[in-house]
């Protein structure tokens, strides 16, 4: 099974600037965030190969969080070829993730 894309500072533009994205603003303490983990993870199995599932710990990548104005975790964004084009904030089903990648694969 195929493992979620952990986010750095370092890594972050290359792994979203092309394809479809999605990543997953979380941190460790947060409950929501443990619970749609593996949502996420099975995800990135289901994606493997057509669309990147990707993680970013707001409490070690700060600078991300702030750049794009996270305030409320999890914050899952959905990127295209590198643009942001759909925030989602709380807590969804793994069936909702899914129909936001389908459609920006589509």
């Amino acid at each position: 099974m195929a493992k979620y894309i952990e986010l750095t500072n370092s890594n972050f533009e290359a792994t979203i600037g092309e394809g479809v994205a999605m990543v997953d603003f979380w941190a460790p303490w947060c409950g929501p965030c443990r619970m749609i983990a593996p949502a996420v993870e099975e995800l990135a199995g289901d994606f493997e190969g057509r669309a990147k599932i990707c993680k970013v710990n707001t409490d070690e990548q700060q600078d991300i969080a702030v750049k794009f104005g996270i305030r409320s975790i999890p914050t899952i964004l959905f990127f295209k070829d590198g643009v942001m084009v759909e925030q989602m904030v709380g807590a969804a089903s793994k069936a909702t993730f899914a129909q936001k990648i389908d459609a920006l694969l589509a």
